[in-house]
């Protein structure tokens, strides 16, 4: 192309330096302060785990496990799970007899008085509780629209031992004498079921079990059909909730204490155990899967109970008792 003779034509299209911003690029060149800590860089693993740390912190706090049957637990506008009620004339009839802690009776204002609900009140009375008239969408929104017959059971949440604290506490007891017997508790790998969970603290009491642990998660908590279960024996067993299972099997044996597994494939049989007046902590698992592979790992010995071979194997709750028959037949001999 021509430039018409005139040099500076070709001069202006040659890319020259830019001019200067005036100013306007001294921000990029000041400092942002000084580095944030590490946990509140959002993508730093140290934030990750305060944050798993307090939504742990906020769950043992703020929720309670209220599965259960005849039993519902709602949840509030917060997120924070409700306290669990007893739902139903027969439930809470039944509730009440078995004597599990309540916290208040709400009967529906102008209910039809039958045999289930004159029976409930005067139980209640006889306990103290609090006795109050409801109308019916209250009782729909405490009860998240299940069918309660205008008759509810308010349970208050069950508050558990620490389970490091209670071994230790049990330890100190034996070690001064104030407990005959070496500290002997239950864990539970998996558990469920409301009724086997109530099933294994009856067993416990029966056979002077100093506790009962259960994990945080995927698994089963204090529920109303675990205090109906077992038969008023949770008032006298405590029950401890472990943030991870292996963790506290692990702190137990640094504590001295024995974790046995039961298993249908087991190092030992039970009748042969060696260890039943050491200080024993007995872990059982769902009837289906059975022992974890890391729980399994943290056991010193597993266990197993001989049945006969056309049974596969024994429900959790069954074997628990058995097994603690065992020690103490041994521990009294």
């Amino acid at each position: 192309m021509a430039n018409n003779g005139r040099p500076g034509a070709m001069r202006k299209a040659k890319k020259g330096p830019s001019g200067g911003t005036g100013g306007l690029g001294r921000k990029a060149l000041e400092g942002k302060g000084p580095t944030p800590k590490a946990e509140e860089r959002p993508y730093h693993k140290a934030y990750k785990n305060k944050q798993l740390s307090e939504r742990s912190a906020a769950k043992r706090g703020d929720t309670r496990d209220t599965r259960a049957a005849g039993g519902r637990g709602g949840t509030n506008v917060r997120g924070k799970v409700a306290e669990e009620v007893v739902t139903g004339r027969n439930s809470v009839v039944e509730a009440l007899r078995a004597g599990i802690p309540a916290k208040a009776l709400h009967i529906a204002v102008r209910i039809d008085m039958d045999d289930r609900v004159r029976e409930s009140l005067k139980m209640a009375a006889d306990r103290g509780l609090p006795v109050m008239e409801t109308h019916k969408p209250e009782l729909d929104r405490m009860t998240n629209e299940a069918v309660h017959q205008g008759l509810v059971l308010q349970i208050p949440p069950y508050e558990y031992a620490d389970p490091t604290d209670l071994a230790a506490e049990t330890i100190e007891a034996w070690k001064k004498g104030h407990i005959r017997n070496a500290p002997l508790f239950v864990a539970l790998d998996g558990i469920t079921d409301p009724r086997n969970l109530g099933a294994i603290i009856r067993s416990a009491s029966a056979f002077s079990a100093h506790g009962v642990v259960v994990p945080e998660r995927r698994a089963v908590g204090m529920t109303a059909s675990a205090w109906k279960t077992s038969a008023g024996a949770a008032v006298r067993v405590p029950v401890a909730r472990a943030g991870n299972l292996n963790n506290t099997l692990k702190t137990f044996k640094k504590m001295g204490i024995f974790v046995l597994g039961l298993d249908g494939d087991g190092d030992v049989s039970l009748p042969d155990i060696v260890l039943a007046k050491d200080p024993v902590c007995i872990v059982v698992g769902s009837e289906g899967k059975g022992l974890s592979r890391l729980v399994r790992e943290n056991c010193d010995q597993i266990v197993s109970i001989p049945i006969d071979s056309a049974m596969e194997s024994l429900n959790a709750s069954m074997a628990v008792g058995i097994s603690l028959y065992e020690i103490s037949r041994q521990r009294s001999a």
